[in-house]
């Protein structure tokens, strides 16, 4: 457990107790978010100063990640604070501590730019909590943290993640009266594992995100820096917003897991972490000897599939573009005279 704190402020630590994330300004230089964002366009298809290249079905893309780095030497002060955040490096899995270049990145579209009034944030379509590859239940250890590495300036109605703070409260009470597990179905809502509906949306268990947002009333707009990452509770439920300046908005969302599921019961307070004392609080209890009932499993989902293929599809662009970079090597010579005798 970390006895001391380096990199995250008492004030922080409050900070995040109270709201359930953390901004860590200047983690990573605008240097070095230049040189993992200079491929981005090229590897999307897209022409940066024509927004006729665009997509036109679609204001996001998930892009599939072709470079990673270790967290420590990328942005050491955020890595610094996730430790402080979730106990101690010795509680983090292995190879939990790279990112990568997998690009989320908001472009808006013609239609969103010519809304005069945004979008009411309890009308946002996208309400979810992080983690399709695995069985949720409160202790889980596959997703430490939600974070946000910030590799565009965003600006407020620019597309940034819009989160709800007393959300954490109500994923922390359904997960907790749910021992055995949730699946994160396509509409990215929650349904009991032991689930034998073919629809998900019949079972009586069936609990969706956007009809619980609308009980909320705290929503807080992630705008910031490049170079500034944002820690977040892995319960915080958010949302993607509407890019209304359709000035591309460029983040990442690397997961880090735990070694060992999260304890609500620990022998000595003081071994919680933060992330822990977080869910306690949002439970309204001390601590909490919680058991699953079914066993932790993977799910692979249908993203993996869509993200094999356009990373065939960027390497592509990426060849491509190295080829017509290069221009032959062509040496013209006059030709020799010949005399003749």
């Amino acid at each position: 457990m970390v006895q001391e704190y380096k990199y995250l402020t008492p004030e922080q630590i409050d900070f995040f107790m109270e709201n359930g994330y953390v901004v860590i300004k200047n983690a990573f230089s605008r240097e070095k978010s230049a040189e993992w964002t200079k491929d981005m366009w090229t590897r999307l298809g897209y022409d940066p100063n024509d927004k006729s290249t665009w997509p036109k079905d679609k204001d996001r893309i998930n892009m599939p990640s072709h470079n990673r780095e270790d967290v420590s030497y990328f942005a050491p002060k955020a890595w610094g604070a996730m430790l402080e955040l979730l106990g101690g490096e010795d509680r983090i899995a292995e190879r939990s501590g790279w990112w990568g270049d997998s690009f989320i990145v908001n472009l808006g579209s013609d239609e969103i730019e010519r809304q005069k009034e945004p979008v009411d944030p309890k009308d946002l379509d996208n309400w979810h909590v992080d983690g399709d590859s695995f069985v949720h239940f409160l202790d889980s250890p596959e997703q430490g943290l939600l974070v946000t590495p910030i590799f565009s300036d965003i600006k407020s109605r620019g597309g940034g993640t819009c989160i709800c703070p007393e959300g954490i409260t109500i994923i922390a009470k359904y997960l907790a009266a749910h021992p055995e597990g949730v699946l994160p179905t396509p509409r990215l809502c929650f349904t009991p594992s032991t689930s034998t509906y073919a629809d998900p949306k019949d079972d009586p268990h069936f609990w969706s995100h956007a009809e619980e947002v609308k009980k909320c009333n705290n929503f807080v707009e992630a705008t910031g820096e490049v170079g500034d990452v944002i820690l977040l509770h892995p319960f915080m439920l958010h949302s993607a917003s509407k890019n209304y300046l359709r000035i591309p908005r460029v983040i990442t969302n690397p997961r880090i897991s735990l070694k060992e599921p999260f304890n609500f019961n620990r022998e000595n307070p003081d071994d919680y972490s933060l992330v822990e004392k977080k869910t306690l609080k949002a439970l309204g209890v001390d601590r909490l000897d919680f058991k699953i009932t079914t066993e932790r499993r993977s799910i692979v989902p249908l993203r993996v599939q869509i993200q094999q293929k356009m990373l065939e599809e960027e390497k592509q662009r990426l060849a491509d573009s190295a080829k017509a970079s290069v221009a032959p090597n062509v040496i013209t010579m006059a030709p020799t005279p010949i005399s003749v005798v």
